[in-house]
């Protein structure tokens, strides 16, 4: 199978990932795991007191977003650094 093919079937599958559960699941709430964990806590243990704090709170909902993308941004480059290292090392290794 050429690249290309492969390229465009995996498009259309991840494309179908996103798409068919904003299609068949109409008026599901995306909720976070955090609102999901705290949920549970006060429901099995009302009286539980908070003992850690954050060290510094974003001002707003958008900056910890942006903060999020962007640390998963910098692990995802580190991770295809690794790995494309790995490859040029193997493919020069092969060639001597």
């Amino acid at each position: 199978m050429k690249n290309t093919k492969q390229n465009v079937i995996l498009l259309v599958i991840v494309v179908c990932l996103v798409v068919f559960p904003l299609v068949f699941i109409k008026g599901g709430e995306f909720g976070g795991s955090d609102d999901q964990g705290t949920a549970q806590i006060k429901k099995n243990d009302p009286s539980y007191r908070v003992w850690a704090h954050p060290l510094w709170t974003p001002p707003s909902g958008e900056i910890e977003t942006l903060i999020f993308t962007l640390q998963g941004s910098f692990g995802t480059g580190v991770i295809a650094y690794i790995i494309g290292f790995a490859r040029g090392k193997k493919k020069n290794s092969k060639e001597e």
